[in-house]
């Protein structure tokens, strides 16, 4: 098994740009009775203070107060009638923010994400926001839990560090208002990045 370590608060940036960021090559973590999954984080979008795409734009509601909690929380939303999305926290509490996570490079699990999506190659089983929340069972059971505390989805990073991550930035995906900030970031050549190429993937 992997060795990680959990991330503690004050290791995040409370800035939600930033944190989007930072986190790329960071380490999400599902633990299930079944066993653990995880997967490096290789694409993220941020939502901004102030930003007409994001759900925290018209103020907090009771199906989005958890972009307010303090940054590192759990904000997971059903979207599309399909498929549920994992966001991340990333101001401080009572400000809206937050890190869109869009793909997954798995790494522990691989035949339990399998399970939930049997026809998907090694390399699109977390990539895509759906894909990931499907992949990993994650759903609006997990929506507010702390992602820097033990529980049954948290962000680490690996105990033995590898080598310079490449990241790079485009503009969003799959938005209708300010898509063209440059808010969306990936690790460059990864394969499990989803998106359309001429985004840099």
């Amino acid at each position: 098994m992997q060795r990680i370590r959990r991330l503690r608060r004050f290791e995040l940036p409370v800035d939600t740009t930033a944190l989007a960021r930072y986190l790329i090559g960071k380490i999400l973590v599902r633990n299930t009775p079944e066993g653990r999954m995880s997967g490096r984080i290789v694409e993220s979008e941020a939502y901004v203070v102030g930003d007409a795409a994001a759900h925290s734009h018209r103020g907090m509601t009771p199906r989005n107060r958890s972009l307010f909690l303090e940054h590192g929380h759990a904000y997971v939303y059903f979207i599309y009638g399909n498929w549920f999305s994992v966001n991340m926290s990333g101001e401080v509490e009572g400000v809206g923010g937050g890190v869109l996570l869009r793909a997954l490079e798995p790494t522990e699990g691989v035949e339990l994400m399998r399970r939930r999506r049997p026809e998907a190659p090694l390399h699109r089983l977390a990539s895509g926001p759906g894909c990931l929340a499907m992949a990993l069972d994650i759903d609006r059971r997990f929506d507010g839990l702390d992602l820097c505390a033990a529980g049954p989805i948290w962000i680490g990073a690996p105990v033995k560090k590898s080598g310079r991550i490449r990241v790079g930035k485009s503009v969003r995906i799959g938005v209708a208002r300010e898509a063209h900030r440059m808010l969306r970031f990936y690790e460059r050549g990864n394969p499990c990045v989803s998106g359309p190429r001429r985004l840099g993937v």
